[in-house]
């Protein structure tokens, strides 16, 4: 694919990310921020969507208060607080310079993993972009309980998105976005890293997110939540129901009118020929995940090679509680997760049928309601 090709999108997601946004003093770079809102202006003008996912909320609050450090889930969401009303006031004003309308959308776990929010959320941002507005969208640090659920269940909860980078990729997939652009400080994806080896050179194209290209990952950014390796799987996931994305060093000068204009920078991660299904992406990339089942060899050879259903029989193992409509992972039997999908019994359910046939179903547990576990239409393979 071209590179003209690869930039010719309809409907854009843009993330800019906390060391995008600010200065090498730690403040917002506002010369730098209102460059960003005049060529998403243009783009806007130009007839394309374009929907900003933004951080810097924590990190101007951070400066407000004159802080060294955001230690503490209070302390950041008390930032935030303060931080994002100068973080919005900044987009509605530049915006508000060119005829434009900013809609702010502060977003939490639950609005994506909690199914008829995330439908909800989707009416609401596309008919924001009918109405010609640019939804600019921040996860909403003030309220989210991410760090105290994290706090109860460690390692045993897989969230939805810790990071702005996922944030983006789950707006993009929710959107179904043509073009997701991350937008860092680094100038795309390096076959090493280039901040100790020299020689380290920039990939232009990846055809596939696969775990050779995750391997290349490494570092969380100075400042910020991520790192290459969630801008990697945010790739992943977008490139798999058919977007494009883009990772590019948004300290550039004038980048987004350079990369329409097609000049050859960033990194471009290629669509997936996959065009994994709005149910299927929801499942596998956008709920907070507790449960956990333990299948054998066979199960998972016949999930993977030949999209069957998850029997009784192949189960070797259930962890943690949950209800039947749950949305869990299967791992194998060497706990590592390979796929997600919809649970059709609860835990206690689930332990009760282990190894059994799916025809004693009703016998051991006095009804039946599936003969499988997860039906084949409810699994996702990641």
């Amino acid at each position: 694919m071209d590179r003209r090709e690869f930039i010719n999108a309809k409907r854009i997601v843009i993330k800019l990310g906390t060391n995008v946004l600010r200065n090498d003093e730690g403040y917002v770079s506002l010369p730098r921020v209102y460059t960003f809102i005049e060529e998403i202006a243009t783009l806007v003008k130009s007839g394309k969507e374009v929907i900003v996912v933004t951080s810097g909320a924590v990190g101007l609050g951070k400066k407000r208060l004159d802080l060294e450090n955001t230690q503490g889930t209070a302390l950041k969401q008390a930032c935030a607080a303060i931080g994002q009303g100068k973080l919005m006031s900044i987009y509605e004003n530049g915006f508000d310079t060119y005829g434009l309308t900013a809609a702010q959308i502060l977003l939490t776990e639950d609005d994506f993993s909690v199914r008829e929010r995330y439908l909800s959320l989707r009416t609401t941002l596309n008919k924001l972009l009918e109405l010609g507005a640019i939804p600019v969208i921040n996860q909403n640090d003030t309220v989210s309980t991410l760090d105290v659920a994290l706090r109860y269940v460690k390692e045993d909860m897989q969230v939805c998105f810790s990071d702005n980078d996922k944030l983006s990729a789950l707006v993009a997939s929710e959107l179904d976005a043509d073009l997701l652009i991350i937008l860092s400080d680094i100038d795309g994806l390096y076959d090493d890293n280039p901040k100790t080896n020299p020689n380290a050179k920039l990939i232009k194209s990846v055809e596939e997110v696969n775990d050779k290209i995750l391997a290349l990952a490494s570092g969380v950014s100075d400042g910020g939540r991520g790192g290459m390796e969630t801008k990697l799987k945010a790739a992943r996931l977008v490139t798999r129901f058919g977007g494009k994305v883009l990772i590019a060093n948004g300290k550039q000068p004038f980048i987004i009118k350079r990369i329409f204009d097609g000049e050859d920078l960033g990194t471009m991660f290629l669509p997936s020929t996959e065009n994994l299904s709005d149910k299927k992406r929801w499942i596998g990339y956008a709920t907070n995940i507790i449960g956990k089942i333990i299948v054998n060899e066979g199960a998972k050879h016949a999930l993977i090679q030949e999209e069957k259903s998850l029997l009784p029989i192949g189960v070797v193992g259930v962890k943690n509680t949950f209800k039947k409509g749950d949305v869990i992972s299967i791992l194998d039997e060497n706990k590592q997760e390979f796929a997600r999908g919809i649970v059709n019994y609860d835990s206690d359910s689930c332990k009760k049928v282990i190894g059994r046939h799916s025809d004693n179903i009703a016998e051991i547990l006095g009804f039946k309601n599936y003969d499988a576990i997860i039906t084949r239409d409810n699994i996702t393979i990641l």
